[in-house]
């Protein structure tokens, strides 16, 4: 006989089968179906379906081009050529991004005197979201809430936060998928050396 704690296997097993008899139950009622799959109560079918179809992260070396926007101010953003260009998609409902943005505001006030452009996309579900979380935070990046239908132009890549980093040819130098940590973001400059 082992022993896990103050438990033995024997007595593991037995409540694993307490706890088998009563999943088999609350089934039967529909109450676990209803919490069987964590994506389904975590964020709405839609999204989750759009994230099973997110492309990988983009080549290094491609192009990086992003299409026209509108920023949660409603002022313009277009990319400009000749200059590097950091790529931010992030949610105000993504835990690590929320560890990550501090850290990408930091850099944007670094950088941005030096010919950087930046966007932070937001695949929030309603532009009200994103606007509401940047105006709390206060962080002075550009930021640009992304419909459905501009990210069928421009594709989130899956996963979040993402982190991309053109060089001033315009070709992709990182692509990063998940949380960077201060010194990663705050390192990302080197990779245009």
């Amino acid at each position: 006989m082992l022993w896990f704690g103050s438990m033995s296997i024997q007595h593991t097993s037995a409540l694993l089968s307490v706890a088998s008899v009563r999943r088999r139950h609350l089934l039967a009622l529909g109450v676990v179906g209803a919490c069987a799959t964590p994506v389904a109560w975590t964020q709405p079918a839609s999204a989750a379906a759009e994230e099973a179809k997110a492309p990988p992260l983009p080549t290094l070396g491609s192009r990086l081009v992003v299409p026209d926007i509108s920023l949660i101010d409603g002022s313009p953003w277009r990319q400009q050529s000749g200059r590097p260009l950091l790529v931010y998609w992030w949610a105000s409902t993504c835990p690590f991004c929320a560890l990550q943005s501090p850290s990408m505001d930091k850099l944007w006030a670094q950088v941005r005197t030096q010919g950087w452009q930046m966007i932070a996309l937001s695949v929030d579900r309603r532009s009200e979201d994103a606007a509401a979380y940047i105006s709390t935070k206060r962080y002075g990046f550009p930021v640009a809430w992304t419909s459905p239908g501009w990210r069928g132009a421009f594709p989130k890549p899956r996963g979040l936060p993402i982190t991309l980093l053109a060089g001033a040819d315009g070709r992709l130098q990182v692509a990063e998928k998940g949380q960077l940590f201060d010194e990663d973001v705050m390192a990302l400059p080197d990779a245009l050396l």
